[in-house]
């Protein structure tokens, strides 16, 4: 198998997978799959995960180029529609990689230009973020770090105006979550009090290796739109750093645990899928300290996931499915399974990795 050969299998397995779970869907949005049989628990409206099975879709259609692949991807984006202005931060990971990997298909792109203008409206400058909102339940007023990911690219897209609402936005985020000593872990997620200021909160807590790989990934964005620009890339380089170092990402377990408190705790494949994608983009920041490491590492978590936990066609099991997602290790919800962002952050990254893709368009 050649250096790469690797990656366009284990991509291939992911994305006729991808296939097949279309087909079992239908209108419905895939959440995530049972480890013993494959079987999907899903959602009507995609929750804030449907962005990536259109994602996932549209990456399948760039791999076959067939026309009945993308009108599938189209019509799974278009069910998207309903969130453009769902009072969310999240409508970042719904509509922007719903739409990102779609050039040319004109709906797509009017539907992420409605999104990024809803979500620069939605900007509080009182606050200085977009809220986490009321769309998926909990206190409005709250500031998580997956509120960001998805969101900055997306508030960039909507010219001068929406690049310094991403801007002020991501630096929110980082004032509240990064400790202020310049060490220890994010405080991933916030909650305003009218008269206490902003609280942390305790689930998710510090630790939570997806959130880590979620502000990794926003932090990466913007370093590579900062040629755009967006001020402060100095604080950004050292953010980047900061979560490099002090979450283990270049030196700790390929695939990390659902909570870094927890060593023996389930695993989550998808966390450490965001963070090879991270890797990946952080890789292409022009002078940055850590790109040669962030490419080197970024490989070997893209071939640990595809040699340890990714299906093969033998079994009971179909093939393509990339086991040990944590949806919910607090909560006790789907530990092990399949996961549909996981699977499309793993496709993301070997379609990169494979020249297929541009992280700097995604």
């Amino acid at each position: 198998m050649t250096a790469t050969g690797w990656a366009d299998e284990a991509l291939g397995l992911v994305l006729r997978r991808a296939a097949r779970t279309a087909d079992l869907v239908g209108d419905r949005f895939p959440l995530y799959a049972d480890p013993a049989d494959g079987r999907w628990t899903t959602t009507g409206r995609g929750s804030w995960t449907g962005g990536f099975w259109a994602g996932l879709l549209w990456l399948r259609a760039g791999r076959t180029g067939r026309d009945a692949d993308r009108a599938a991807a189209a019509a799974v984006t278009a069910r998207l529609a309903p969130w453009a202005e769902a009072d969310t931060a999240a409508r970042g990971l719904i509509l922007w990689y719903g739409t990102a990997l779609a050039p040319g298909d004109a709906a797509a792109g009017a539907l992420r230009e409605r999104a990024a203008r809803a979500a620069a409206g939605a900007f509080d400058p009182e606050l200085g973020l977009v809220p986490w909102g009321s769309a998926l339940g909990g206190a409005r007023l709250r500031a998580r770090v997956d509120g960001v990911p998805g969101l900055v690219p997306l508030l960039a897209s909507a010219g001068p105006e929406g690049r310094a609402v991403a801007a002020r936005h991501l630096h929110r985020h980082l004032d509240l979550c990064l400790p202020g000593g310049g060490t220890g872990r994010p405080v991933p997620a916030w909650r305003l009090d009218r008269t206490g200021g902003w609280l942390p909160e305790t689930d998710p807590a510090p630790g939570w290796t997806r959130g880590e790989a979620w502000l990794l990934l926003a932090v990466a964005d913007a370093l590579l739109l900062a040629r755009a620009p967006l001020p402060s890339t100095d604080r950004l380089v050292r953010a980047a750093g900061h979560l490099l170092a002090e979450c283990a990402m270049l030196v700790g377990p390929p695939v990390p645990p659902a909570d870094a408190h927890r060593a023996g705790g389930p695993l989550d494949t998808s966390a450490a899928a965001v963070t090879a994608v991270a890797c990946l983009k952080l890789a292409l920041v022009p002078d940055a300290p850590w790109a040669a490491a962030c490419a080197s590492r970024a490989v070997e978590v893209l071939r640990r996931l595809a040699r340890d936990h990714l299906t093969r066609p033998r079994g009971t099991r179909p093939a393509g499915m990339l086991l040990d997602g944590c949806y919910d290790a607090h909560g006790g919800t789907a530990v092990r399974h399949e996961l549909v962002w996981g699977d499309f952050f793993l496709a993301l990254g070997l379609a990169a990795l494979l020249g297929r893709v541009d992280l700097r368009r995604v």
